[in-house]
């Protein structure tokens, strides 16, 4: 009888195994399917939460286009499932309610610039408040509800001559940089245009030529954008209207200063503002950023934080508008802000350091001004922190490293916040002030992802030589079988500065593809890395090199120990940093089978000057390529140096138009290997920026990945 028995429950579960559907691999063109979730605010009383959901959907009538479309969306805390607020064919954005919660306040672009629009939650289609011919971004209401406050990205030249921005037709008290010429060159001259004239009417033929684009005149020191030469310039300005259509904006400030923040303090009587209006230094050399408060209408405005050579930055007021929370550091890219709180009520009372050795993100205050909530990049995730301000100290971290808040909002003792983990990139929960018990609030992503066959990664650490403790993990192919040998590819972030982990979301499907595909992938978080603190981010000044090589090829080498990697097949990829550091490895290593650069940097001396994020060379090396102790060390740092040791069959990629690291030396490097005759192949993607893997023609990122893909499979199966 027993025997029977345990003959039907096995019977049973074998019918009920068969029955299960199998899982699917994870294809090349799920990249579509992911929708992207951001900007959630709450309302005040906690009840409704208003976000973004970007979706990637046919272009016109192509089968192959595709475009990027972000529609308001709205959740209810009590569970019931959201619900699509916006369905306009432009994007709608920056979504943020109204005191009394009944109705969201956005931007989205009308005739060609961005405006504000409001729509009530009754019903109806949303009413556009501005008309603003410089466009108005980043709204947001007064606490009453009866003012709006909005910036505006005004160009310089058009600022100039402004009767009601600039009445008295002012100049900036900062240089031009016009060489040999004063400031007062930018007086608009009466001078007819003629090239055979007079010198003020050559001047004036030499601008129409400019202003018709015939040709760029470059004085600017940072005069790259991120796909083009630049000569503009445009300078912030922040407007208060009343919440009404057509409503006149007024200015909140005058002249050329350099403000990028600003918001009502808690009793609506006051402005905070963040930017930098005391240098008489051109903004493209300026790096400092002060903290000020001023009337609404911009007057009897004072400093609260700032001195030379500081960073004071991402104001915060408690509601009681007691306490000020800021974050403040050195000029250097290469630090950690440090999170203060400022006495409102006595500026003399010294500041409250909170001690945290991560770089604070989203400070948002609970509605009693008990708690300072934030988030921070750490160990391979992006955990939710808070700190009692009744007892400050360390932080309280509410959150794993294992999964990442990508935004949130609280109020009312709840709060909304969108996680990426692996088993959805993007989803919305609702949980209580304390993150206990979090409830997801409909299904963005992971409807489509439990179909999908996943490859959980396995956290691993070691220690390197300079005593730091690594983290890097291991994701095992999708059908992966005890006894089979597979590819592995180590897969490099960039940065050098950014974290890479099961809490990071931009390459999530990029790792599930490849594991799909029969890969195995590792990656790590080498000295250099943000998440792990001040000392380890600075852990590769100097030695962008051979000390990241040694982290990232320890974690090849512990995972090929484990047995199930094919040796013959190891391979290797990355992008911008990444890039950089792929070519470094192969010029110093030759275990690869094949190898994969994308966006990268190759020569720091040219970098310095093509790439608009030139400001890495000082940071990073400590001079200019022209001093002799930093050229040495850069020459020494630049894998184009060590071209002829390369061997690896190698595929670069670029975009013709990424101007964060320059597209030059890409030329360069693969010039260099095709005239030593090696195997290596140079991929440009017309119109590509350094973002086209993560936000760029999606055409185009679904080509680099299966290029990458269909090389490697030319070189591992040969």
């Amino acid at each position: 009888m027993k025997k029977t028995f345990f003959f039907l429950c096995s019977f049973f579960l074998v019918i009920i195994a068969f029955a299960q559907p199998a899982k699917e691999p994870m294809k090349v063109t799920d990249l579509l399917k992911v929708r992207s979730l951001g900007a959630v605010s709450l309302s005040t009383d906690g009840s409704k939460a208003v976000f973004t959901v970007t979706t990637i959907e046919p272009e016109g009538d192509s089968k192959l286009e595709y475009k990027y479309v972000t529609q308001l969306w709205l959740a209810y805390t009590d569970g019931r499932a959201p619900k699509q607020l916006t369905r306009s064919k432009e994007s709608s954005s920056q979504p943020v309610f109204s005191p009394d919660g009944k109705a969201v306040l956005f931007s989205r672009f009308a005739d060609g610039k961005p405006q504000l629009f409001l729509m009530s939650l009754d019903g109806g289609e949303a009413q556009q408040l501005t008309r603003y011919k410089y466009g108005a971004s980043a709204g947001r209401f007064s606490p009453d509800g009866k003012k709006i406050l909005f910036s505006s990205s005004v160009p310089f030249k058009e600022l100039l001559k402004d009767s009601t921005l600039n009445p008295k037709k002012e100049l900036p008290a900062w240089p031009m940089e016009k060489t040999g010429l004063p400031n007062s060159y930018l007086s608009k001259s009466s001078a007819k245009a003629d090239p055979d004239g007079s010198m003020d009417e050559i001047r004036a033929y030499l601008e129409n030529n400019a202003a018709d684009k015939k040709a760029k005149v470059v004085s600017r020191l940072n005069f790259l954008d991120e796909q083009d030469v630049n000569t503009d310039m445009n300078i912030t300005r922040f407007f208060i209207m009343d919440a009404s259509p057509e409503a006149k904006p007024a200015a909140v400030h005058t002249g050329f200063y350099r403000f990028n923040f600003a918001d009502f303090t808690p009793d609506g009587k006051q402005l905070l503002l963040s930017g930098d209006i005391d240098s008489l230094e051109h903004p493209d050399r300026s790096l400092e950023n002060q903290i000020y408060l001023a009337t609404t209408d911009g007057s009897g405005m004072r400093m609260l934080q700032g001195t030379k050579d500081k960073n004071f930055s991402s104001p915060r007021i408690a509601p009681s508008g007691k306490l000020l929370a800021f974050l403040y550091s050195g000029t250097s890219f290469v630090s950690i802000p440090k999170l203060a709180i400022m006495n409102m009520e006595n500026s003399n009372q010294p500041l409250i350091e909170i001690p945290f050795d991560r770089t604070v993100s989203n400070l948002t205050w609970s509605d009693d001004g008990r708690y300072l909530y934030f988030t921070a990049q750490s160990n391979g995730g992006q955990p939710l922190y808070r700190v009692d301000m009744t007892k400050p100290g360390a932080p309280e971290q509410l959150t794993d490293f294992n999964s990442g808040l990508l935004g949130f909002d609280i109020a009312a003792d709840k709060i909304a916040f969108i996680k990426t983990e692996i088993r959805s990139p993007f989803e919305l929960y609702i949980t209580d002030g304390l993150a206990k018990n979090a409830k997801q609030t409909g299904e963005f992503n992971s409807n489509w992802v439990n179909a999908k066959q996943l490859s959980q990664p396995e956290k691993h650490t070691f220690t390197n030589d300079k005593g730091m403790e690594i983290e890097y993990w291991v994701m095992k192919p999708a059908n992966y079988q005890p006894g089979k040998k597979y590819p592995l590819l180590l897969e490099i972030h960039g940065g050098p500065s950014a974290m890479w982990g099961p809490g990071e979301a931009s390459m999530w499907h990029e790792y599930q593809y490849f594991c799909s595909r029969g890969y195995g992938v590792v990656y790590c978080n080498p000295r250099g890395s943000g998440g792990y603190g001040l000392n380890f981010l600075r852990g590769n000044i100097n030695d962008w090199g051979a000390g990241p090589t040694s982290d990232v090829l320890t974690a090849l080498d512990k995972t090929i120990a484990e047995g199930w990697a094919d040796t013959s097949k190891l391979l290797v990829t990355g992008g911008s940093y990444a890039g950089y550091l792929v070519a470094w490895i192969i010029a110093h290593d030759h275990r690869f089978a094949a190898a994969c650069s994308q966006r990268g940097v190759y020569d720091l001396a040219t970098f310095f000057g093509e790439g608009n994020a030139w400001r890495l060379v000082p940071n990073y090396f400590g001079g200019y390529p022209w001093e002799a102790a930093a050229r040495a060390t850069l020459e020494r740092e630049s894998p184009i140096n060590y071209v002829q040791n390369i061997t690896t069959p190698y595929i670069i990629f670029h975009g013709d138009n990424d101007r964060r690291t320059g597209f030059v030396q890409s030329e360069m490097l693969y010039k260099s290997l095709k005239v030593l005759g090696r195997p290596v192949e140079y991929v440009r993607h017309p119109g590509g920026t350094h973002e086209l893997t993560r936000s760029g023609n999606n055409r185009q990122r679904i080509d680099q990945m299966l290029r990458t893909y269909e090389f490697f499979e030319r070189w591992i199966n040969k």
